[in-house]
């Protein structure tokens, strides 16, 4: 298992501005969602490979999309926190997001948030959902207050399992979704009393290049 606050070597280096839903890392920027990041979060959405874990695993068309994104500035206005749009940093391109969403869809584990991702194809195995998980996962703990989160994934989705933990969370339980029925695992981390990353510098490794998207929720 590996926790945050063991791995220096791989530890985030994190800017976060209150109010300006921001936070940054050596690779990355996590920010706020724009009107231009409709076309290119659609065709990620787009993508079978990207969304098969998601929900029943159908792809999302560009008006499909428009509403996820009215449904995640909506999540934020509601609760404080919620999805970042996920950019590269040396070329503002939207990779995907990252974020916290409160998983509704599974009510046994609220009112615990959850911690989620999803990236474009083109960006799996650089370890940038490592990198962006570890920042939300700061900020959930040291902007935000946050004491737990747990991150839930359809079962056999095992890239997810392997980044969530990455970050040190642990197998929490195994259930289904009550709608669906689809079997699912659910990891948890309990964030009080772990340090800060603060300061210290992200180096990626290389990883296989498979699905990089986790939750199986109505959130994402």
């Amino acid at each position: 298992m590996i926790s945050v606050d063991r791995q220096s070597a791989r530890a985030v280096s994190l800017g976060f501005m209150k109010g300006s839903r921001r936070l940054q890392t050596s690779r990355l920027v996590l920010r706020h969602w724009t009107g231009d990041d409709l076309d290119p979060m659609a065709a990620i959405n787009a993508d079978p490979e990207v969304m098969r874990w998601i929900r029943d695993g159908r792809p999302l068309d560009r008006d499909g999309t428009a509403e996820r994104l009215a449904t995640w500035r909506k999540h934020w206005d509601e609760h404080g926190f919620g999805l970042f749009a996920l950019t590269l940093r040396d070329t503002g391109e939207l990779a995907g997001f990252a974020g916290l969403a409160m998983p509704t869809f599974l009510p046994e584990v609220l009112p615990t948030p959850e911690i989620g991702w999803r990236l474009a194809r083109r960006h799996w195995g650089r370890g940038l959902a490592t990198e962006a998980a570890r920042a939300v996962l700061a900020h959930a703990r040291d902007d935000l207050g946050m004491r737990r989160l747990v991150s839930i994934h359809q079962v056999g989705n095992e890239a997810s399992a392997r980044v969530m933990i990455k970050i040190g969370m642990r197998l929490d339980r195994e259930t289904t979704d009550p709608v669906s029925g689809t079997p699912l695992r659910v990891y948890a981390i309990d964030l009080a009393g772990r340090p800060a990353d603060r300061g210290r510098r992200f180096t990626a490794s290389a990883t296989g290049r498979r699905p990089v998207s986790s939750s199986n929720g109505e959130s994402w």
